[in-house]
């Protein structure tokens, strides 16, 4: 368990770190594939969390409250950096295009156009994944990710194009 966590840690210190690195050299910056590979790579890390979470928490599971905070802490740090992996070099998506699903971006334009609604909800998800980190009760901790599902299905909704 420990190991894993380090490891989502990892993913997630390689993906701002690359982000900061797109953001902070002008000369030369990273190539945007770069960029948009790492943002997958935490949005990856972020939706293993989601389904450790879901599994305790479905009707055959068995929720350890202490190893569901600890994936919903790891969420919402995640959360808190995914919307500065989406420099304006990385919207790239085109109608029609034929896509490689690790590079390639499936980031709506309208991203950039409502980033302060993007934003706003990578936000609001990463307070609720906090707030359930730090439930103290099942009885509190099963809504409230309940509510963080509900969040990232609908930024996903309005900003992921699925075609």
């Amino acid at each position: 368990m420990r190991y894993r966590f380090i490891l989502k840690c990892a993913l997630a210190a390689y993906a701002v770190t690359m982000a900061t690195a797109t953001l902070g050299q002008d000369q030369n910056p990273a190539p945007p594939k770069d960029t948009i590979f790492a943002r997958k790579i935490l949005m990856g890390a972020i939706d293993m969390n989601m389904d450790e979470i879901e599994t305790m928490l479905a009707p055959e599971g068995k929720l350890e409250l202490a190893e569901g905070q600890e994936h919903a802490e790891t969420i919402s740090t995640m959360l808190m950096a995914f919307p500065h992996m989406f420099p304006a070099s990385t919207n790239q998506w085109k109608q029609g295009a034929d896509r490689d699903a690790a590079l390639d971006t499936f980031a709506s334009p309208d991203v950039w156009t409502n980033f302060a609604d993007f934003y706003q909800r990578a936000a609001a998800a990463s307070k609720l994944a906090y707030d359930a980190s730090r439930a103290k009760r099942e009885s509190t901790f099963r809504p409230m990710i309940v509510e963080l599902r509900a969040a990232c299905n609908g930024c996903h909704a309005a900003y992921m194009k699925t075609e």
